[in-house]
C-alpha cells in the first residue's frame, strides 16, 4: 500500500480546567520562569512536563496519552460488561467474539503453560517446505501473519480512484526502516546488536537449538540487509509518482521470473489477477534475485523467524518480554511492559474494531458533538477558501481547481453509517489465543483482498470510531474525525471558541491542508493523481516548501541528530496551514472579534496557548531518535516552536519582536 491515509498522529488534548476556571487553559501547567518570547513550548508546557515525568511503561507520554488512557478505560469497561450479558455466551454473536478474544489474552496461566506449542504445527510446515512450496507459503503468510520479501494490498487506483487495484511492495524488514541496517552510528549499532539477540532469543524459545538460532539470526540479517539496500529512503517514499508503475501480469512474470505469480495470486484467493502496481521495480528485482540466489536453508530460516516474530506478542510471557525488550525498551526507551489488560484489549479493539466502535459511540458520543463539529468544519472550509483565493503566488487557473477540490471534500465525523460485518469470523476459546488471532488477521486480510477489481467504497472508514486521531485520504478526498478524538477535554462544546479553534480547529485545518501538501496536491477533487497545477505555480510552491524544509532541517533533536525537514514536509505544511486557517475561522467568531480577556489572556493568546497544549509531552531520547528515523511527523516541541515562528498573529499576540528567540524574519506563508 503506497499511499495510506494521512493521519494527524500524536495529537494531544487541551488541558482540563480547574474549579471555577474557563475550560481549555490551565495555567498550572505553565512555566512562568520562561518568557513566551523565548520558548513558547516551555512557557505553556514546562510546568506540566516537570510535574508529569515519563512513566516507566511509556517512551512518550503527553496529555494525548492521558486521553488515550481514558479511552482504553472506557473500552475496557464496555468489553468487561459484555461478559455479563447472555449474548457473550451465545456462539457467533459479536459479544461472544469480542469477549472471548479479550479473555483469551487475559489468561496468562494458559498462555504460559502453552509456551511455544501454538507455533509448532506451522513451524514444522515451514521446516519441511521445499523450494516449490515457497510462493504458496508466502501467500499463506500474507494473510495476516507477516510479510516476508514482499507484500501486497488492495486500494484505489491512483489514476482511477473509482476502482480498486493490487499494489506490490518490497517488505520484510523486522526493524521497520532501512537505515537501521545501513547506518553505523552508536545508537543504530546498539539496535542491530539487540535485534540479533532478539532473533536468537525468540527462535530458542520456539524450540531451535542455540547454534541453529544463531544461524537463523545470521541468515535473517543477510536477507533483511539486502532488502534494506534497495528500499526507498524516507525522502524517496514521499514521491508518489515514482511509485506508480503499472505492470500487466505478463510483464510481471517477465521482469520477475523467479516468483510464480500465478501460484501466488491463487494462494491469496485472486486467480484472475490481470495487472498490478509495483511501487519499487528495482527493489522487486532484488527480491526476484534473492529467490534464486538464496539457499533453501536461508529461506526457511528467514520465513520461520518472520512467523515467530509475528506471533511473539501473542504467546507466553517469555515471548512477550523478548518482544518488549527489543521494540519498546531498546528502540523506544520504555522501562516497563504495559499491563496485560491493555495488551489484551488492543486485540479486539483492533481486529474487531468497528464491533467495539459501535458499542463505544452508543455510550460515549453525544449527537450535539457531531453538529458542533459540522459547524466547525464548515467554518474552516470557508476560511481555507478565503486563503486560497487570496494567495499571491498562485494563478487564477490553479486557484479555481483548488477551490473545486476543497468544496468536494467528503467529511466523516464520529462513526460510519454502515458497520462492518464480522459474521464470517469465528472466535473459538477452545483454540489457542494465537490461533484465534491468526484467524482474525486472515479474515481481515481476505476482506481486504476481496475488494480487488470492485468499485471503491467511499463510505468505508480508515479508522475505528474509538480511535483518538484524525486523517485525510487523498484517493477519496475525505477528512475523517472519529468519535474518540471528539471528547473533553480535547474537544468540548462548553469551552470558549478560542480553545476549541486552537485545538480541534487546528486539527480540522491540518487535515484539510493535507489535501494540498506536497503529496495531497497531486490528486484532484475526485481522488485521481492528475496534475491540476500550472508549471509555474508548482515551481513557486516548491520554492516555498523548500524554505520550510530548511527551517526544520536546522533543528537539532538530540545530540548531533537533526530533524528531517524533507521527510516531515507534508505534516509541517499541514500544521502551518491548519494554524493559519483555524485562526482565520476563529477571528470570525464573536469571541475572536470582541477581544475580551479571560483569566488574564486575550482571545488570540488563548488560541495559541491551546494549540501549544495539544503537543505537551515528555519523551525518551531513544524514542526521539526512533521517531526521527521513522515518523513523518515532527516532534511535539517543534510542531509548536518551529511552526508558530511562521505565524504573524502569534507575534502580535505575545508582543514578540526582532531579537526575541521566538521571532523569525524569514517567515514562510504557503496556505
Amino acid at each position: 500500500m503506497i499511499l495510506p491515509a494521512v493521519a494527524l498522529a500524536l495529537c494531544a488534548p487541551i488541558a482540563g480546567a480547574g474549579n471555577g476556571q474557563m475550560k481549555g487553559v490551565d495555567k498550572n501547567g505553565f512555566d512562568e520562569t520562561v518568557s513566551p518570547k523565548a520558548d513558547f513550548y516551555q512557557y505553556v508546557c514546562g510546568g506540566w512536563l516537570k510535574e508529569n515525568p515519563l512513566p516507566a511503561q511509556y517512551s512518550r507520554y503527553g496529555v494525548f496519552d492521558i486521553l488515550a488512557e481514558n479511552n482504553k478505560a472506557q473500552v475496557k469497561e464496555l468489553i468487561q460488561n459484555l461478559g455479563n450479558t447472555p449474548e457473550a455466551h451465545e456462539a457467533g454473536t459479536i459479544a461472544q467474539k469480542v469477549n472471548d478474544m479479550y479473555q483469551l489474552g487475559m489468561d496468562s496461566v494458559r498462555l504460559n503453560a502453552e509456551k511455544a506449542e501454538p507455533l509448532q504445527a506451522d513451524l514444522q510446515k515451514i521446516a519441511t517446505m521445499k523450494r516449490t512450496d515457497l510462493v504458496n507459503t508466502i501467500a499463506w503468510m500474507h494473510k495476516g501473519i507477516s510479510a516476508p520479501f514482499f507484500d501486497t494490498g488492495v486500494m484505489a487506483d491512483l489514476m482511477d480512484s473509482n476502482v480498486n487495484i493490487m499494489y506490490l511492495s518490497i517488505a520484510g524488514l523486522g526493524l521497520g526502516d532501512r537505515d537501521y541496517y545501513l547506518d553505523s552510528d552508536d545508537n543504530t549499532l546498539k539496535i542491530r546488536k539487540a535485534y540479533i539477540n532478539y532473533i536468537e532469543t525468540v527462535m530458542t524459545l520456539a524450540g531451535f537449538k542455540k547454534k541453529a538460532a544463531k544461524e537463523v539470526a545470521k541468515n535473517v540479517m543477510k536477507i533483511e540487509t539486502a532488502i534494506a539496500k534497495v528500499t526507498y529512503t524516507r525522502e524517496e517514499s514521499r514521491d508518489i509518482a515514482r511509485q506508480y508503475n503499472i505492470r500487466s501480469i505478463d510483464q510481471l512474470k517477465s521482469e520477475y521470473p523467479n516468483i510464480d505469480w500465478t501460484a501466488y495470486f491463487a494462494g491469496i484467493g485472486l486467480p484472475a489477477m490481470d495487472k498490478v502496481c509495483v511501487d519499487n521495480p528495482n527493489g522487486m528485482a532484488e527480491v526476484n534475485s534473492l529467490f534464486k540466489s538464496l539457499t533453501d536453508k536461508e529461506i526457511r530460516d528467514y520465513i520461520a523467524f518472520e512467523y515467530v516474530s509475528g506471533a511473539s506478542g501473542s504467546l507466553s510471557d517469555e515471548f512477550t518480554d523478548a518482544n518488549f525488550e527489543m521494540f519498546s525498551r531498546t528502540m523506544s526507551g520504555a522501562k516497563e511492559q504495559q499491563p496485560r489488560w491493555k495488551r489484551a484489549l488492543a486485540v479486539p479493539n483492533g481486529l474487531l474494531g468497528e464491533a467495539v466502535g459501535k458499542l463505544y459511540v452508543e455510550k460515549y458520543f453525544p449527537a450535539k458533538s457531531k453538529q458542533k463539529m459540522l459547524d466547525l468544519v464548515n467554518n474552516l472550509k470557508i476560511a481555507l477558501g478565503e486563503h486560497i483565493a487570496a494567495l499571491d503566488w498562485m494563478s487564477d487557473r490553479t486557484k479555481v481547481n483548488a477551490l473545486v477540490k476543497l468544496n468536494s471534500f467528503k467529511v466523516k465525523i464520529g462513526y460510519p453509517d454502515t458497520w462492518k460485518d464480522y459474521s464470517g469470523l469465528a472466535v473459538d476459546p477452545k483454540l489457542s489465543y494465537w490461533e484465534n488471532i491468526k484467524n482474525a488477521r486472515k479474515f481481515r486480510a481476505e476482506d481486504q483482498y476481496s475488494k480487488w477489481g470492485k468499485p471503491v467504497d467511499r463510505e468505508e472508514w480508515g479508522m475505528t470510531p474509538q480511535t483518538v486521531n484524525a486523517y485525510y485520504n487523498p484517493t477519496t478526498n475525505e477528512i475523517c474525525f472519529p468519535a474518540g478524538i471528539l471528547q473533553a477535554p480535547y474537544f468540548d462544546v462548553d469551552a470558549d471558541d478560542a480553545c476549541n479553534y486552537g485545538a480541534i480547529g487546528v486539527v480540522i485545518g491540518h487535515e484539510m491542508t493535507h489535501g494540498f501538501d506536497d503529496q495531497g496536491r497531486n490528486f484532484d477533487q475526485n481522488g485521481n493523481m492528475i496534475d491540476w497545477w500550472t508549471e509555474e505555480d508548482a515551481e513557486k510552491f516548491k520554492a516555498l516548501t523548500d524554505k520550510l524544509v530548511a527551517q526544520f532541517d536546522e533543528i537539532i533533536v538530540a545530540d548531533d541528530v537533526h530533524a528531517n525537514g524533507r521527510f516531515t514536509l507534508g505534516e509541517n505544511i499541514a500544521d502551518h496551514g491548519g494554524l493559519r486557517v483555524a485562526y482565520t475561522a476563529f477571528k470570525k467568531t464573536q469571541q475572536g472579534q470582541n477581544g475580551a480577556e479571560i483569566d488574564g489572556f486575550t482571545p488570540d493568546q488563548r488560541f495559541f496557548i491551546s494549540y501549544a497544549n495539544v503537543w505537551k509531552g515528555n519523551i525518551a531520547k531513544e524514542e526521539i531518535l526512533r521517531r526521527t528515523k521513522t515518523d513523518p511527523h515532527s516532534l511535539g516541541k517543534w510542531r509548536v516552536n518551529a511552526s508558530l515562528r511562521n505565524i504573524e498573529p502569534f507575534f502580535k499576540a505575545f508582543d514578540i519582536k526582532e531579537g526575541d528567540p521566538m521571532y523569525r524574519a524569514d517567515r514562510v506563508t504557503i496556505w
